[in-house]
């Protein structure tokens, strides 16, 4: 059975946007592609809430950005956590995480 890409609940792009960035600096479609592989296809993210999450992470700290070269040798902003978006990453994994535990046990047979 095919895999049907799934809408985010709201507030869940932010999260997911920070923890790729953990491992590294990217642009944004690197950002999209790796969320896609890391769900197998269930979650495709298109650009433009993308780019609006990472406006509104580097608006409030949480990312930097800056011009670079891609792998396509074309230019593209480049993104990072900064230490505050490190520590806004913990926090919202911590409350992501109690909210999906809240929820399994709502799908678990009563």
């Amino acid at each position: 059975m095919a895999r049907e890409p799934m809408d985010l609940l709201q507030g869940t792009l932010d999260v997911l946007v920070l923890r790729t960035l953990a491992s590294g600096s990217m642009h944004g479609y690197a950002v999209s592609r790796s969320i896609r592989k890391r769900t197998e296809g269930v979650i495709e993210i298109e650009d433009a809430p993308l780019y609006k999450a990472l406006h509104r992470l580097e608006s409030a700290g949480f990312v930097d950005a800056e011009w670079g070269l891609s792998e396509n040798n074309r230019r593209a902003r480049y993104y990072s956590l900064t230490p505050t978006g490190r520590r806004q990453l913990k926090s919202e994994e911590t409350a992501w995480r109690r909210y999906a535990d809240a929820v399994f046990k709502v799908l678990e047979p009563a």
